[in-house]
């Protein structure tokens, strides 16, 4: 693995580092600078002439810090002639920037995507973005992973007698559904309203859950506000607790607090694609550190990435060869 080099912002090294040690690589040093005019810099404190170099954040808070970290570290790279540049983005947050559904509003996915492309990023390796469509705001190859097997090796362990996997709102209903079969359980959902960012109403729950404990999986926790109006219709129901799982838990704001000890939840299970937030023991962190070691193993192997999830999520996974007459 000599020709691969390794870098992090600063937004996640934690997993960098996590990555790197699968890999068997050391995660070389970036210095990054600020000019007394708020101006950033990075420079790279390793050779990166003809190899192939991996850089490491995701887009969490800060977003806007972490996102220029990236570009800065991109037009370094090709400046030193690497031989490609893959950007390993975890959390692509502009993800949920998917759509004009607004008179005169941008469509951040799009541009933050060519922003990355213009600035010299051969490949973008991600994980469960919010809209699957994003994935086609990208020029460039995209291997989009998927932390569904990671998430539910954690529940296969336990007693999941009278349980029901649940999705906040229609739009994650399908990968519910495969969440639901690895679990060999039933499905339900709630239907969901966005009046803002912090703000939806959940006014129906489509499915099953009357004496049943809810696994409720959701791709991405930020506030937790969408959560709490889940619970609430989830007891109106006859729902009797609740595990909550999510890829992504940036949980800001209040999350942590309204979240931490709620009289409904028995367990919050999350992956470590952002960082942990603080003072909150009792949440649980799934790595995904080796799964994304392994993707890049294997583009650097010229080995396919799909067949990771062959079994796990269809929307991954190698397509199925067709017979024809």
């Amino acid at each position: 693995m000599r020709e691969i080099v390794v870098f992090s912002g600063s937004a996640h090294r934690a997993l960098a580092t996590g990555i790197c040690e699968h890999l068997g690589v050391e995660l070389s040093a970036v210095e990054l600078t600020r000019f007394s005019n708020d101006c950033l810099q990075a420079q790279l404190q390793a050779n990166c002439r003809q190899r192939d170099v991996y850089l490491v954040q995701p887009l969490s808070p800060p977003t806007q810090e972490h996102l220029m970290e990236l570009l800065l570290m991109t037009d370094a790279a090709r400046g030193a002639s690497a031989a490609s540049i893959t950007a390993v983005i975890p959390y692509f947050s502009y993800a949920r920037s998917d759509k004009k559904d607004a008179s005169r509003i941008s469509i951040g996915g799009r541009l933050v995507a060519d922003l990355l492309t213009a600035a010299g990023v051969d490949r973008v390796i991600t994980m469960n973005l919010h809209a699957p469509q994003v994935h086609g705001f990208f020029s460039v190859p995209v291997d989009h992973l998927t932390a569904l097997g990671e998430l539910a090796d954690h529940f296969l362990g336990q007693d999941l007698t009278d349980c029901v996997v649940v999705s906040p709102d229609f739009g994650n209903a399908k990968t519910a559904t495969q969440f639901s079969r690895l679990l060999g359980l039933p499905v339900a959902a709630g239907s969901k309203k966005r009046l803002a960012d912090d703000r939806v109403v959940i006014d129906e729950i489509v499915g099953d859950v009357e004496g049943k404990r809810a696994i409720v999986l959701d791709d991405e926790i930020s506030t937790g506000g969408s959560i709490l109006e889940l619970l609430d219709r989830l007891a109106e129901r006859g729902c009797t607790g609740a595990s909550i799982a999510c890829t992504h838990g940036l949980f800001v704001g209040k999350a942590v607090e309204r979240l931490q000890g709620h009289p409904m939840i028995s367990e919050v299970v999350t992956t470590d694609t952002v960082p942990a937030p603080t003072g909150w023991p009792e949440l649980r962190t799934r790595s995904v550190a080796g799964l994304f070691a392994t993707a890049i193993e294997r583009i650097h192997a010229g080995e396919s990435v799909s067949s990771l999830f062959d079994g796990v999520d269809p929307a991954h996974a190698s397509p199925q060869p067709r017979l024809f007459d």
